[in-house]
């Protein structure tokens, strides 16, 4: 074996020390931390939970001095396998890759972070492994990722409100960016014996609704995935969801009809508040309000 393929399959520790250059920084990390969970981009991959392993070495910025043996002056072993635990639990995630990627940002948001090397790989699929290798550094990422996201404000509009979209955004405007829902319209559709296909079925006549509805304001935009709301907030863009992607995707997803779904964006997006238009409150896990609808 050659020395650099040595540092390619072996230890993620031999690839930070080939990297380290002649000021090293100091490291920590995490080894063969292994969970499971249900990851894939395959169709069979979906209700299976599968053994991931995680290797993280973080090299971090010196830690003040003196340090008197404060753990609150260092980045904690636990955030690391915080980041990972909080990546799983938000949404269900197809690509090693993308888990990867995610990962390793949340790390570098720490303050003492300064460049994180990820090693993810699957151990269940036969009699080898299957993984991704990142490495990523602060000093490269730009503002938008080293910045968390905006809080929103959430707006469930019923369907008679929905001519009166234009009054509504105006306002909803003001000190926080605007994602607006929308239930299903008073349509037949299509009905299915296999739940999870009634299920894809119900969300796709919402989007339908939510296509229709931001038809009526050039300002307005659907958007499917938390990257894209993500965007949109920081970018001042008012965001109608279309929710099949996130919901599909989350780890013990909701269920209900447009405004439970609401109510569940609202707690994932941790919004400053829930508005409902032209329906009844309900119980939410943060702030509501009603305005009645014409």
């Amino acid at each position: 074996m050659t020395a650099s393929s040595g540092t390619a399959f072996g230890p993620l520790t031999d690839r930070v020390a080939a990297m380290a250059g002649e000021a090293p920084f100091d490291r920590i990390s995490v080894r063969d931390h292994v969970v499971e969970v249900e990851i894939g981009a395959f169709a069979q991959e979906r209700g299976l939970r599968q053994k991931v392993r995680f290797n993280i070495v973080v090299e971090v910025a010196p830690v003040p001095q003196p340090l008197d043996d404060d753990v609150d002056l260092i980045l904690s072993y636990d955030r690391l396998t915080e980041a990972v635990a909080h990546e799983l639990g938000a949404e269900r995630i197809n690509l090693l890759e993308t888990l990867a990627e995610r990962v390793a940002l949340r790390i570098l948001r720490e303050p003492q972070a300064v460049r994180a090397f990820v090693r993810i790989e699957k151990i269940d699929r036969g009699p080898y492994d299957l993984g991704v290798e990142i490495v990523r550094a602060k000093a490269a990422m730009v503002p938008e990722q080293v910045q968390a996201a905006p809080r929103p404000r959430i707006a469930y509009v019923a369907p008679q409100a929905v001519p009166h979209l234009a009054q509504w955004i105006a306002d909803l405007g003001g000190d926080a960016p605007v994602i607006l829902t929308v239930g299903a319209r008073d349509l037949p559709v299509p009905q299915s014996a296999d739940p999870q296909g009634q299920r894809r079925i119900d969300l796709l006549a919402i989007e339908q609704a939510a296509l229709a509805l931001a038809g009526l304001d050039v300002r307005c935009f659907v958007v499917g995935t938390r990257t894209e709301l993500d965007w949109a907030m920081k970018n001042g863009q008012i965001s109608v969801w279309a929710p099949s992607r996130m919901v599909l995707d989350a780890v013990g997803g909701p269920s209900g009809d447009g405004l439970a779904l609401a109510v569940w964006l609202a707690g994932q997006m941790d919004a400053v508040e829930l508005v409902v238009i032209g329906a009844a409150a309900p119980d939410a896990p943060v702030s509501v309000r009603v305005w009645a609808a014409p």
